[in-house]
């Protein structure tokens, strides 16, 4: 169950962290992946990990935040892996502060990349889906664009946008057998959480009806059913992925 022999996924923000969890995920159950991130040398030790590991991948430098280099990008990535199946918007960025003095570039900085870019992404992969008529599209939202965040209002509304721009793909795109789905993780254990102190850690966690953060694999598990044949019928959904955190 939940193979994903001779798909083809395009994952963003994978050089690291949550994104490099699910590409390698991805590739573990039989998918072949582009890799796409900004950082060149971060990308291709994944790519080297996932080749190692007897996975078939490539890596495509990327800023999704510029909408003509998506387009070559995702060119690239169909003419040479074949085909498209699935894309996860995975890349994001932070530039936190208080919304009374948060500065506009910050504000449109957030907003460019983490929804637009989702956005742009999305077109991208939507007509090879129309034309083959199966898709998966998985946009990583999170915890804070459903509860808010203080100090993260950019964020937090791109992360709700994407909630929103997945609920409005999932009903334009049913009819043609596409999935859009959105993941929205809580508190995970990544390179930003690992340099906190000790108390902090135990504080977050204690937020946590489970008890712990997550980890990067908890979020690519999420990623990788939903990009099964088993969840097709699944659709317009937000799945937490947050140990209890939030009950919607």
């Amino acid at each position: 169950m939940f193979r994903l022999n001779d798909r083809v996924a395009v994952v963003t923000g994978a050089s690291q962290g949550i994104g490099e969890a699910i590409a390698r995920t991805l590739a573990e159950r039989g998918a072949k992946v582009a890799l796409v991130a900004r950082n060149q040398e971060k990308l291709d030790a994944v790519l080297t990990g996932i080749e190692a590991a007897g996975g078939t991948a490539i890596a495509l430098p990327l800023d999704v935040a510029d909408t003509e280099q998506a387009k070559q990008v995702f060119h690239q990535a169909i003419e040479r892996l074949g085909r498209l199946d699935i894309l996860v918007n995975n890349a994001g960025i932070t530039r936190d502060g208080l919304a009374v003095r948060m500065k506009t570039a910050d504000w449109d900085a957030v907003l460019r990349t983490n929804l637009t870019g989702a956005y742009v992404c999305a077109q991208q992969a939507i007509g090879p889906m129309l034309r083959q008529r199966w898709g998966r599209i998985i946009n990583i939202s999170s915890v804070v664009a459903e509860m808010g965040n203080p100090g993260q209002a950019n964020y937090v509304a791109a992360k709700a946008g994407m909630i929103g721009l997945t609920k409005a793909l999932a009903v334009e795109l049913a009819s043609r057998h596409i999935t859009v789905n959105a993941v929205a993780p809580g508190f995970i254990s990544t390179a930003m959480t690992d340099a906190l102190p000790e108390k902090a850690v135990q504080e977050l966690s204690a937020r946590i009806p489970l008890g712990r953060l997550g980890t990067p694999a908890d979020v690519a598990a999420a990623v990788a059913f939903l990009a099964s044949e088993e969840a097709g019928y699944i659709t317009g959904h937000v799945l937490d992925v947050n140990g209890g955190m939030y009950m919607a």
